[in-house]
C-alpha cells in the first residue's frame, strides 16, 4: 500500500561549510518502515544548498570550498546585492548553481546512496544560521 509523511528537519550551522544529514534522513525513512519508494527534500532558503557528495575524504568538500571562493568571491565589485555583507550575493550565486533539491530512491528499506555517499546542507554565508529542510517521503 503507498504511503507517504512529511517531515521537517532543522539544521543549525556555525557559518560556511558542510553539514552531514544523511543520519538523519535515513533515520526518518527507516521509522518510517519504507521499503521501496523515493525520499524528496527541499532546502527552504537562497544562500545555501542540499548536494550528495563524498563522505569520506574530508579534503573533497575543502577542494569545492576552495573552488567555489575562487568562481564566486566574497566582495566581488560586481555585485550590488550587498544588504547582509560581503558574502550576501556570492552566497546566492553559489545557490544558483548547485541545489535545493534531492531525489533519493529508496530501495531494500535504505537510501539508495553510493559507498562513499553522503547528504549535506552547504552552508554559503559565513554567520551561522538555522536551515529549515522539508523531507517527503513515498513508498511502501
Amino acid at each position: 500500500m503507498l504511503r507517504q509523511g512529511v517531515h521537517e528537519l532543522s539544521v543549525t550551522t556555525h557559518g560556511r561549510g558542510f553539514y552531514e544529514i544523511t543520519d538523519e534522513v535515513s533515520a526518518l525513512v527507516r521509522r518510517g518502515g519504507f521499503q521501496t519508494g523515493l525520499a524528496t527534500l527541499h532546502l527552504c532558503h537562497t544562500s545555501a544548498s542540499l548536494l550528495i557528495q563524498e563522505n569520506a575524504d574530508p579534503e573533497v568538500r575543502r577542494d569545492l570550498e576552495r573552488f567555489f571562493a575562487r568562481l564566486v568571491p566574497d566582495g566581488d565589485a560586481l555585485f550590488r546585492h550587498t544588504s547582509e555583507g560581503d558574502d550576501d550575493m556570492p552566497a546566492h550565486a553559489r545557490t544558483a548553481l548547485t541545489a535545493v533539491n534531492l531525489s533519493i530512491p529508496i530501495t531494500g528499506g535504505a537510501l539508495a546512496l553510493g559507498t562513499w555517499q553522503g547528504i549535506y546542507v552547504w552552508e554559503h554565508r559565513l554567520q551561522p544560521h538555522r536551515r529549515r529542510i522539508a523531507l517527503h517521503l513515498l513508498g511502501e
